[in-house]
């Protein structure tokens, strides 16, 4: 199981390798497309399409699997490691394919999320300043009304209240004459 755990993170590691390299170009997916596909279906000079760059799980899957099987059967038999005779071997071939794939999709959304943050950060930059400039403005506003609110104060208590006097009606009222 521990040789197996090692295999499986290093899949992981090369599905992270294999989808950044083809992010970076897709030279052999494009050769191949020209010698397999008639000028009419060939893809379009900037399509960023991959073996496994953009491309659907299905697609993705058989690359990887193919891409696996092929260097195992290389392993079989240019050296004495019986790859398909044994379980362990067997496993450890499908540890390897499902840590590749597995991979590839941890480097898209490593690749994804970067472009994002990347995009973000320039507005969140400006978004922030202008928190700044806001809040800035708002204690300015709170330190110039609090000054003007002291002076209406001391101006009101300043001047003597004024005492309402009573109309005649209801003066008239508090005698009992109405």
């Amino acid at each position: 199981m521990g040789l197996e755990l090692v295999i499986f993170i290093a899949a992981i590691l090369f599905g992270i390798f294999l989808y950044w390299r083809e992010s970076n170009g897709n030279g052999a997916y494009r050769f191949l497309n020209k010698v397999v596909n008639s000028k009419e279906l060939q893809m379009s000079a900037d399509n960023p399409k991959g073996f496994i760059y953009k491309q659907a799980f299905l697609p993705r899957l058989i690359f990887v699997i193919s891409l696996v099987l092929i260097s195992a059967l290389i392993v079989e038999f240019l050296t004495p490691l019986a790859v398909f005779s044994s379980y362990n071997g067997i496993s450890m071939f499908s540890s390897f394919a499902v840590g590749t794939l597995i991979g590839t999709y941890v480097a898209g959304f490593v690749i994804k999320s970067s472009e994002v943050i990347e995009t973000q950060s320039e507005s969140i930059e400006d978004k922030f300043d202008d928190v700044v400039e806001k809040g800035k403005d708002f204690l300015q506003d709170l330190k110039n009304k609090d000054t003007k609110v002291v002076e209406e104060a001391k101006a009101e208590i300043k001047t003597e209240p004024v005492v309402e006097k009573q109309s005649a009606r209801d003066r008239l009222k508090d005698k009992g004459l109405m």
